[in-house]
């Protein structure tokens, strides 16, 4: 079980997402929890500011340390060593390896960023990691927040309804996955390989890894600089490229 602590000043984002598909599922199996908690509660002036002009000028506001550090001090925590998380474009590159060690943790605690950042003070004393979702900006951290649980949560043993999914999920094979068929077998012509209609499980694995591989080649062909082939997948890719 995992449990989730979100610091946001918009805690009414997070109810449809989470209460929806594998995540409510998850949460009435009890596999994981999900606790917002609303930064603005913890400011103290009559106007619940959480965000005040930057010194020494420039566009843009600033979220105050006060209010953050207040709500941090609240939430109950399972042991001291958890990740302490900052949503924000200048933390670490998110990816499938960074999640799946994520979800190892009994719990950890998100700050959801807003406006033109938080004060430094957040970053310097009060988190202990910084993460992005990718080269770009968005209008605040919670939509990191929400992909961040999602590819999380799914990889917490019981969430998802087959155990080999997550590890046969593009990523956590270090390539990308191979393509998914369902029926009927023909529709408009467009036809499902015959290996797959074989019955012959040897040969589907085979078919399975080798579109993996092209695929992979064709659209992450970073993905293939480390990956270690056999002779018989390095034929595969060579015959492609022909």
């Amino acid at each position: 079980m995992i449990r989730f602590d979100i610091l946001t000043i918009f805690p009414e984002m997070f109810e449809s997402p989470c209460s929806c598909s594998l995540l409510q599922k998850a949460r009435d199996k009890g596999l994981i929890s999900i606790q917002l908690h609303d930064i603005r509660s913890q400011a103290e002036d009559r106007h619940r500011m959480t965000d005040d002009a930057p010194y020494g000028g420039g566009g843009g506001m600033v979220m105050k340390v006060e209010p953050i550090d207040r709500t941090l001090r609240s939430v109950p925590r399972v042991d001291e060593g958890i990740p302490i998380i900052l949503l924000t474009p200048q933390g670490e590159r998110f990816c499938q390896k960074m999640a799946e060690e994520l979800s190892r943790h009994p719990q950890l605690i998100l700050i959801c960023g807003h406006y033109e950042g938080v004060d430094e003070r957040v970053r310097a004393h009060l988190v202990n990691r910084e993460i992005s979702i990718g080269d770009y900006i968005l209008t605040g951290g919670e939509l990191s927040a929400m992909v961040l649980v999602d590819a999380v949560s799914r990889l917490v043993p019981g969430v998802l309804g087959n155990c080999d999914s997550a590890a046969l999920d593009s990523f956590s094979m270090g390539v990308l996955e191979y393509p998914h068929y369902t029926r009927p077998a023909e529709y408009r012509g467009w036809e499902v390989p015959e290996a797959l209609l074989s019955g012959n499980h040897r040969e589907i694995e085979a078919w399975r890894r080798r579109e993996s591989l092209i695929r992979t080649r064709n659209r992450r062909p970073d993905l293939l600089a480390g990956a270690v082939l056999t002779e018989q997948e390095k034929r595969w890719l060579a015959e492609e490229v022909e």
